[in-house]
């Protein structure tokens, strides 16, 4: 049966308290009642919308996955050129900070992908609309003439995935060693090698 209106936006006011409950406890210790608080509702009321935690759980990393994916490529859509639009594609694939409330559920719940397929499928379809982002920037650059790329264009992608992955769990994870900008300058050293423009800021 088609959700109404109503319904539709309950879930999404119970993804957003979870999200902020996940932010604020931890994901393996949230509970419904923790939900229901951060809602401002009773518990009854999560558990009429969602009888399970893990359909719950799974909404919101699907929201997650989206809103980050989106906000990359309405900011890297709204660079000018090529080296713009991948500086903000670096930009946008690093966490802000340890508050940064997507980032950090973003990581909690891919977490759950090595028990759950339908979490690993989430994970596997946000890295392959990560590279898929990387490379349409790249093949604009490559059209341009203003990159030069030393290596095939996935491999590039893949690789700046990766890299922005890694450097974004040592953020969030509080990795006093690693600091923001330091992260950003390794992504855009490495896009300024692969690509052959020494201008991408």
């Amino acid at each position: 049966m088609t959700r109404t209106r109503t319904q539709q936006a309950r879930r999404e006011q119970f993804i957003d308290a979870a999200l902020r409950a996940i932010n604020e406890r931890g994901r393996d210790n949230v509970r419904i009642r923790d939900i229901a608080a951060a809602a401002g509702v009773s518990p009854g009321s999560v558990l009429y919308h969602y009888p399970e935690l893990a359909e719950l759980m799974f909404d919101v990393h699907r929201t997650v996955a989206d809103r980050f994916y989106h906000h990359r490529v309405d900011t890297v859509d709204a660079a000018e050129d090529a080296e713009l639009k991948l500086a903000a594609a670096i930009e946008t694939g690093l966490p802000t900070g340890q508050d940064d409330e997507v980032a950090s559920a973003l990581y909690e719940m891919h977490g759950l992908a090595d028990r759950s397929s339908e979490h690993a499928a989430l994970m596997t379809g946000l890295y392959d609309r990560e590279v898929a982002l990387y490379a349409a920037v790249l093949e604009i650059g490559r059209a341009t003439g203003r990159f030069t790329l030393s290596r095939p264009v996935r491999e590039i992608a893949a690789t700046l995935v990766a890299l922005e992955d890694g450097l974004g769990l040592h953020l969030i994870s509080n990795n006093t060693s690693v600091e923001r900008s330091t992260a950003k300058h390794l992504l855009a050293e490495c896009a300024r090698q692969a690509t052959g423009c020494a201008t991408i800021p």
